[in-house]
């Protein structure tokens, strides 16, 4: 793949620091540091001009918090000034990360999203016998600095962007000079482009049969259980000497008794929610009705929270499920 370069003056363009706002500001109306931005949008937006241009960008203005669902995860949430400038470099970026991506890579991609990702398995699961499910152990906290930097410079070769990619990377760390922060969209692209090296390898050298992959949770499909016993070692051999990785145990299977991914159960024929996503649901669902029926919330915000929470569900065949769960707490269907 050849090098891009002379992107560092588009990305600091008025035009896409302008169209770098009104996407990070998506969803947070109202919010006090948006609409405190928005009032000084001219003046915001070329002092962030000034200081790309004069490579002085402050990064590493974080605040953190703890969100326990559907696991337990400290998320490192940048300040509405650095997500414009994320945003920013996305805008110029993306098409860059989007030429190595794989077809069969479905996280931080435009139109290969969760339902993508589903029925894609789908597919697979009903043309091959066994499948093995494997994940990267705590793989933001876990990726060393050096690695993603060097499948960057393959990528760019704007030396004022490659250094303002490593101050994106170096601002962050749970070890020395290990991790990359949740919750930024810059950090989202670079973890998605590290682990294409593995998808290259696994297709076009090991050639897997059947493959797919979102971020760091990957199925590799087989109509051979011992060929898949094989791939599992390799693979775990490859993530740890090649990607600085460390797996999690795997999960070999055949696939009539159903994957288990992205909160579903995919089987041949159908598609199920998955035990925790049942859960999710009901504990969800009865939390906003309660909300409701005691004036903490009006019917607009009920509204809001419920309409992700049911198109969700509604994926899977869970119809009977769903009437079930809002008549046990008197929510009419």
């Amino acid at each position: 793949m050849k090098r891009v370069g002379n992107l560092y003056d588009a990305i600091a363009g008025h035009d896409n620091l302008r169209l770098a706002f009104w996407k990070a500001r998506r969803g947070k109306d109202g919010k006090p540091e948006v609409e405190a931005y928005r009032l000084n949008l001219v003046d915001e937006l070329c002092e962030l001009r000034v200081r790309l241009l004069a490579e002085t960008c402050v990064i590493g203005n974080y605040h953190y918090f703890t969100i326990y669902d559907p696991k337990e995860r400290l998320i490192c949430a940048a300040d509405f000034r650095e997500r414009v400038l994320h945003h920013a470099i996305i805008n110029v970026c993306e098409p860059v990360f989007e030429r190595y991506q794989v077809f069969d890579s479905f996280a931080s991609r435009r139109g290969r999203g969760l339902h993508a990702c589903l029925e894609r398995a789908k597919k697979h699961t009903r043309r091959y016998a066994w499948y093995l499910k494997l994940d990267v152990r705590k793989y933001f906290d876990s990726m060393p600095h050096v690695l993603p930097k060097g499948c960057l410079c393959r990528r760019f070769k704007d030396n004022r962007l490659l250094g303002l990619f490593d101050k994106i990377i170096d601002s962050y760390a749970v070890s020395p000079r290990h991790g990359i922060p949740i919750g930024n969209l810059a950090s989202q692209y670079f973890a998605n482009d590290y682990l294409a090296v593995m998808d290259h390898w696994l297709l076009e050298q090991v050639r897997v049969p059947g493959y797919i992959r979102y971020m760091d949770d990957f199925v590799i499909w087989h109509n051979e259980k011992k060929a898949l016993n094989e791939i599992e070692r390799e693979v775990r051999t490859f993530c740890l000497k090649q990607l600085g990785l460390e797996l999690k145990p795997p999960c070999l299977n055949r696939t009539f008794t159903g994957v288990t991914m992205l909160g579903y159960r995919v089987f041949p024929d159908r598609v199920r929610l998955a035990a925790r996503s049942r859960k999710r649901f009901a504990d969800k669902l009865a939390l906003f009705w309660h909300k409701l029926q005691k004036g903490e919330w009006g019917e607009d915000e009920f509204a809001a929270h419920v309409l992700p929470l049911t198109s969700y569900v509604r994926y899977a065949e869970s119809a009977g499920f769903r009437n079930a769960i809002m008549k046990t707490i008197g929510c009419s269907p």
